[in-house]
C-alpha cells in the first residue's frame, strides 16, 4: 500500500510497542474531538428555551464547534510539523477545558458561539490532526487496524458522555454541566502525554513488509506514491514562503482532487443527523431519557464498527482496493437516512440508530485512512490540513441548513432527505471517479515499468560499449 512510511520518514514505522499506547492517546484525543460536540446535543431543547431562539440559531452551536475544528486544521499541521503532536495535543486540552469553562457563564447565545463553538473548536483542532498524523509514524503495515481502534474513541465516548450529560443537566442544570465537563475535557492532555515522537533510528523488521504487486515493499511504496501523486516529487522543487509550513502542491494530485471534491458534498449531510436525533426523537413524544438512549444504541453499534471495519480493511482482498470500501460506505449513509423517516414509532428508531451506527462507524474508520492511502504517511499532514480548512464550509453550514428545513416544514423528514441525497451523490461519485483513477495508476505502472526495463537495457548497453573500448 502506498506509500510505506520508511521511505519517505526516514525510519521504518515499529508496527506495535510503545505505538500501541500512542493509539490509545488517539483513542482519547480523536475520541474527545468528535463525540464532544455530538454530546452536546443533549442540552439543545433546554439551551434553546433558556435563549428563545430557533432550531436553526441553536444548530450553529455545534456547527461553529465542528467549522473551528476544521478550520484549525492548517494551524494544527503547521504546529505538529514544528513542534510535533505531544505538546500540541495537550494545549488543546487546555484550550477546550478553558472554553467550557468560560460557556458555563454565558449570558446570550453568541458568548457559547465564541466559547464553546471557536474557542471549544479550535481546541479539538489541536486534538486531532496530532492524534490522525501521529499513527501515519508508528504503523504502516497494521495502519488500517490501528486508524480503526483509534477511530473507535468517538462512539466509545459519545457512548459515555451521552446518559452522563442527561445525568449532570438533571442534576446541576447546564451551567454546572458545562464546568464539570470543562473538568473531565483535561483528559486530552494525559492523552497528549502518551505522544512521545517515533524513534528515527528504528530499522527495518525483516519478513514483515508488506508486497505490492509482487515488488519489495520499499520499492513498492516509492513506485506507488509516484504514481499516486500522478507525477515524480522531488523536494527541492517546492518553494515559496507557503510550501515551508504545508504542501500545498497537494492540488495537482488527482486522487487527493477526487477525495476533496466528494468530501465537501458528502459533509453537508454528514453530522445533521446526529446532532437531531435527538430532539427528532422528542419531536415524536419520546421522553428525554429514551431519546437520549438512541444516542447512546447509535454509538455503541458505531464503536464495535469502526475497528471491525479497520481489520476488513486492513484485509489482502480490500487494502488494495479500499476506495471502493470507502465508497460504498457512502452511500449506504445515503440509504439509512433516506429511509429513516419511513419507520414508525420508537422502535423505528432504533432501527434508523442501528443501522445507521453501522455506516456512519464505516465511513469514519475509513476517513482519514483512505486520504493517507492516497498521499502518503509523509503528506499526511498537510493534507488532511488542507482538507478540513475546506471542509469547515459544509460542516459549518450543513445542521443549520438542515436546522432551516425543520423549521420550513415543521417536520424532520425533509431534513433527513436532504442529508440522504448530500451523502449517496458522493457515495456514486467516489466509484465512477476511483474507478477511473485505478485503471489510470495501472496504465501508469505498466508505462513505468516500461522505462525502467529500457533504462536497464541502455545501462547494459553502455556498460558493455566502455569494456568493449577498454
Amino acid at each position: 500500500m502506498p506509500p510505506a512510511a520508511a521511505t519517505k520518514l526516514g525510519c521504518a514505522p515499529p508496527d506495535g510497542g510503545w505505538g500501541w499506547a500512542v493509539v490509545f492517546g488517539a483513542f482519547i484525543s480523536i475520541g474527545f474531538s468528535y463525540a464532544f460536540p455530538k454530546s452536546l446535543t443533549i442540552y439543545f431543547k433546554e439551551i434553546q428555551e433558556y435563549f428563545s431562539v430557533s432550531y436553526s440559531e441553536i444548530a450553529w452551536l455545534s456547527s461553529v464547534m465542528l467549522a473551528s475544528m476544521y478550520a484549525g486544521g492548517p494551524v494544527s499541521s503547521i504546529l505538529v510539523n514544528r513542534f510535533g503532536s505531544r505538546p500540541v495535543v495537550m494545549v488543546g486540552g487546555l484550550m477546550v477545558s478553558a472554553g467550557m469553562v468560560l460557556a458555563s457563564f454565558g449570558t446570550t447565545i453568541m458568548h457559547l458561539y465564541l466559547c464553546v463553538g471557536v474557542i471549544g473548536g479550535f481546541g479539538l483542532a489541536l486534538n486531532l490532526q496530532p492524534a490522525l498524523t501521529i499513527i501515519g509514524t508508528y504503523f504502516q503495515v497494521k495502519r488500517p487496524m490501528a486508524n480503526g481502534l483509534a477511530m473507535a474513541g468517538s462512539p466509545v465516548i459519545l457512548f459515555t458522555l451521552a446518559p452522563l450529560n442527561q445525568f449532570l443537566f438533571d442534576s446541576f442544570g447546564w451551567r454546572g454541566s458545562f464546568l464539570i465537563l470543562g473538568s473531565i475535557v483535561l483528559n486530552c492532555c494525559v492523552a497528549g502525554a502518551l505522544m512521545r515522537p517515533v524513534h528515527r533510528n528504528a530499522k527495518p523488521k525483516s519478513g514483515t513488509e508488506p508486497q505490492r504487486n509482487g515488488a519489495p515493499a520499499e520499492e513498492a511504496a516509492e513506485q506507488s506514491a509516484d504514481l499516486l501523486t500522478g507525477e515524480r516529487q522531488d523536494g527541492s522543487e517546492r518553494h515559496g514562503c507557503l510550501s515551508k509550513f504545508i504542501d500545498v502542491s497537494l492540488f495537482k494530485h488527482r486522487g487527493f482532487l477526487i477525495y476533496l471534491v466528494g468530501n465537501v458534498v458528502m459533509f453537508f449531510g454528514f453530522f445533521a443527523p446526529v446532532v437531531f436525533m435527538a430532539p427528532y426523537a422528542k419531536h415524536q413524544g419520546v421522553d428525554e431519557y429514551s431519546a437520549a438512549f438512541l444516542l447512546s444504541i447509535f454509538a455503541l453499534v458505531d464503536m464495535f464498527m469502526r475497528p471491525a471495519t479497520g481489520f476488513i480493511g486492513n484485509s489482502k482482498w480490500i487494502r488494495p482496493r479500499i476506495q471502493y470500501f470507502f465508497s460504498f460506505a457512502v452511500s449506504f449513509n445515503g440509504a439509512c437516512h433516506l429511509l429513516c423517516p419511513l419507520l414508525p414509532g420508537y422502535a423505528g428508531l432504533v432501527v434508523y440508530a442501528v443501522i445507521f451506527g453501522l455506516a456512519f462507524g464505516m465511513v469514519c474508520a475509513l476517513l482519514f485512512e483512505v486520504l493517507m492511502d492516497l498521499v502518503g504517511a509523509h503528506r499526511f499532514s498537510s493534507a488532511v490540513g488542507l482538507v478540513t480548512i475546506i471542509e469547515c464550509a459544509p460542516v459549518l453550514l450543513g445542521p443549520p441548513i438542515s436546522g432551516a428545513l425543520v423549521d420550513i416544514y415543521g417536520e424532520y423528514k425533509s431534513m433527513y432527505y436532504a442529508c440522504g441525497v448530500f451523502m449517496l451523490v458522493p457515495g456514486i461519485f467516489f466509484f465512477i471517479m476511483h474507478y477511473f483513477n485505478y485503471k489510470r495508476l495501472d496504465e501508469e505502472k505498466k508505462q513505468s515499468v516500461a522505462v525502467d526495463m529500457r533504462t536497464c537495457e541502455e545501462a547494459v548497453k553502455l556498460s558493455r560499449a566502455h569494456g568493449a573500448d577498454g
